[in-house]
């Protein structure tokens, strides 16, 4: 015996926009349909972000990505998202002038978050997260003389502020990275930052100025430099870097100091694998935008090709 399709709308009250659950009783002959409640996008925000992103600065810029997306989409609860959605997100990001690089960004966060929705039954599909093609752009890294100048620019207005900026060239450390840093993650001559973007951890030696510059901050709080305020030190540093000519170059920035030491790496001869160790980098390919520095490599190549 079969029975006709029916189906019951109940009220929910799980949010102002959302609509009540739909519940489907199919014939004996298949299986009834997975039970989905219709919800909008803020509201999956607000039952997973705990779960999915620990607090912080990326949790942050996530919430911002996410309340961003939200207002490009119809304000209807929706059970289903559907390739249509993704693809209006995706045009409407760039018409607002978004790069494909940071579109990305955005869509890793929305992307995320639906895949956890739907793994726990809140969507019924998902589209096809298409990834944007990126332009690999310039890296711009200070050179010895730059650096010279703008540590002293900066030493002459702080010397807690030139400290922090020798240990993150010489170990390429976030700046969050660096001053998350307790004195018990140093050992051996080591710094090990537990804190990453990649959320796993590393340990690098230290050369001895970035040592030095740790252990003269010695007995400031918890650790060596999470006195600092990030805010007041990228002030600071603008004004240094105006004062020594550099202040229309927007790529020099605090993490500017993080593609310096690793440029400095593979141009020294270290492989681009032990660079991607020193980094954190999850993936090789974002330690691959340095292998063009390693030029020596090539330079066994010339005395094949010269035609005496």
């Amino acid at each position: 015996m079969t029975h006709d399709n029916i189906h019951i709308g109940v009220d929910s009250g799980f949010a102002p926009l959302a609509s009540g659950y739909n519940l489907t009783y199919a014939s004996t002959s298949r299986k009834a349909e997975t039970l989905v409640q219709s919800a909008t996008l803020r509201s999956l925000f607000e039952r997973y972000a705990g779960t999915l992103w620990e607090n912080g600065k990326h949790k942050y810029n996530v919430a911002a990505f996410i309340h961003e997306i939200d207002g490009i989409l119809p304000r209807v609860p929706f059970e289903t998202f559907s390739q249509a959605m993704f693809d209006d997100v995706v045009g409407a990001l760039r018409d607002r002038g978004n790069s494909n690089a940071t579109i990305n960004r955005k869509v890793a966060a929305l992307s995320k978050l639906l895949r956890k929705a739907h793994r726990m039954g809140d969507l019924q599909s998902l589209p096809e997260f298409k990834r944007q093609k990126e332009r690999a752009g310039r890296i711009r890294f200070l050179e010895a003389a730059e650096e010279d100048k703008l540590f002293a620019a900066i030493r002459a207005r702080s010397e807690s502020y030139y400290l922090l900026s020798v240990f993150l060239v010489d170990t390429g450390a976030r700046l969050g990275e660096a001053i998350d840093l307790r004195w018990n993650d140093f050992n051996e001559g080591r710094a090990t930052f537990w804190l990453t973007k990649s959320g796993r951890s590393r340990s690098v030696p230290l050369t001895a100025r970035a040592a030095e510059a740790a252990r003269v901050r010695d007995g400031k709080r918890r650790g060596p430099f999470n006195d600092i305020v990030q805010y007041k030190y990228r002030a600071v540093w603008n004004e240094a870097k105006a004062e020594v000519g550099l202040g229309s170059d927007d790529q020099v920035v605090p993490h500017i100091l993080r593609h310096t030491c690793a440029s400095r790496l593979v141009r020294g001869g270290v492989d681009i694998r032990r660079v991607q160790m020193w980094l954190g980098h999850q993936t090789l390919q974002m330690t691959m935008r340095y292998a063009h520095l390693a030029t020596n490599d090539l330079d066994m190549c010339v005395p094949i090709l010269e035609r005496r």
